[in-house]
C-alpha cells in the first residue's frame, strides 16, 4: 500500500506541477467563466467551480504533503550520511528532532564558530597583504638603489 501510494503521489505531484496542468486549469476556468451567461450566473454554475476546486485542493494537500515528507526524509538521510562519513561533528545528525530552543543554541554555537573562523581568515589575509606590500616596497626600494649606483 505504501509503495503504491508513493508512486501515485509522485506521479500526481509531478503532473500537477507541470505547465500542461496549469494551462488545463486556466482553460477550465476560462470555459467555466464563458458559460456564465448561458447559465445566467446561477448558484449552481458558481457551485460547480467552488466544489470542484475545493475537492481538488483538499486531495492535493495530502498528495503534495506526502511527496514533500518523503523528499525531506530522503534529503535528511543523505545529509546524515554525509555528516557521518565526514569529519563533521556527529552531534549534527538528527538535529531536526530537537526543540526550537535546542536548535537556537546549536545555531548560535555554529555562528560563533563561523565568526571566529572569519576573524582568523581576515587576520591571515591582512598579514599576507602586509608581506606582499613589504616585498613590493623592498623590491621597489632596491630597484631605486640599483638605479642610483
Amino acid at each position: 500500500m505504501d509503495r503504491l501510494f508513493a508512486k501515485f503521489a509522485n506521479a500526481t505531484a509531478r503532473a500537477a506541477g507541470s505547465p500542461y496542468a496549469f494551462i488545463l486549469c486556466v482553460l477550465l476556468v476560462v470555459i467555466w467563466a464563458a458559460t456564465g451567461p448561458m447559465f445566467h450566473y446561477s448558484e449552481t454554475w458558481q457551485l460547480i467551480i467552488n466544489t470542484g476546486t475545493t475537492i481538488i485542493t483538499f486531495l492535493m494537500v495530502f498528495v503534495i504533503q506526502n511527496s514533500q515528507n518523503r523528499d525531506g526524509h530522503a534529503l535528511q538521510t543523505k545529509l546524515d550520511e554525509l555528516i557521518r562519513s565526514s569529519n563533521a561533528e556527529d552531534e549534527f545528525m538528527g538535529i531536526e528532532k530537537l526543540t526550537d530552543k535546542e536548535l537556537e543554541v546549536l545555531h548560535a554555537r555554529c555562528e560563533a564558530a563561523a565568526k571566529s573562523y572569519q576573524v582568523n581568515l581576515d587576520k591571515m589575509r591582512g598579514e599576507r597583504e602586509k608581506r606582499s606590500r613589504a616585498k613590493t616596497s623592498h623590491h621597489h626600494h632596491a630597484g631605486r638603489e640599483a638605479d642610483q649606483s
